[in-house]
């Protein structure tokens, strides 16, 4: 990849492996613009619809739910993990589906791709920015023992309800992609980079990946 030029590094990663702060420290570094919550920020904008709603409505097999979550009372702690601060009682747009969803996803990604040089951080990227011309794919993984582990210490939660959280986003992460994608976001050879976060400080992975890039 030619940092010279505009690029794009799309940074997957498993909930708990620290993946987002390497995403925001890698941009940092190389002085570009990350992007992680302005997308949900935008898509939330775009469909009124909240944060928690939103990751839900992408992982879901169907396209929507008819009885899809009872929004007037206060949402589980599973929503917590996406977004502390987001607003859990909203009224739902039924007519909103997860076609409509990745729609403006892929407009959003493609856009701010085409301002300059980014750092995205999963969101499908390396399969909706897969004709970029100069584009790096991360994908970065940990053991689940790791992962309860961080999400327990950054979320304040026990380690039963860390492990639920942690098992229902992966789930619907990965319904997602392959809905939209026919891969699993867990295929390798999606990625020119696959890291794995054990032993690893989040520094240490930047490194990693800039020295990866510069090779």
């Amino acid at each position: 990849m030619d940092t010279k030029e505009k690029f794009v590094i799309t940074v997957a990663r498993e909930v708990g492996s620290g993946g987002h702060t390497v995403g925001r420290k890698l941009a940092a570094k190389l002085g570009v613009h990350y992007s992680d919550k302005e997308l949900i920020r935008n898509l939330r904008e775009k469909f009124d619809l909240t944060t928690y709603a939103i990751e839900k409505l992408k992982g879901e097999k169907k396209s929507w739910l008819a009885d899809f979550m009872h929004f007037v009372a206060p949402v589980p702690k599973v929503g917590r993990i996406i977004e502390v601060d987001a607003k859990y009682l909203q009224e739902l747009r039924g007519d909103v589906t997860t076609n409509d969803i990745f729609k403006a996803e892929t407009e959003i990604l493609k856009e701010i791709a085409e301002e300059g040089s980014c750092v995205i951080a999963g969101r499908s990227g390396f399969f909706v920015l897969r004709d970029h011309p100069n584009k790096v794919d991360v994908f970065i993984t940990a053991s689940r023992e790791n992962r309860i582990k961080r999400i327990v210490k950054k979320q304040h939660l026990n380690e039963t309800e860390a492990e639920t959280v942690m098992d229902s986003i992966d789930e619907s992460r990965d319904n997602y992609v392959k809905r939209y994608t026919g891969k699993s976001r867990y295929d390798s050879r999606n990625y020119d980079l696959v890291i794995n976060a054990d032993n690893h400080t989040e520094d240490e992975i930047v490194d990693i990946i800039l020295s990866y890039i510069k090779q």
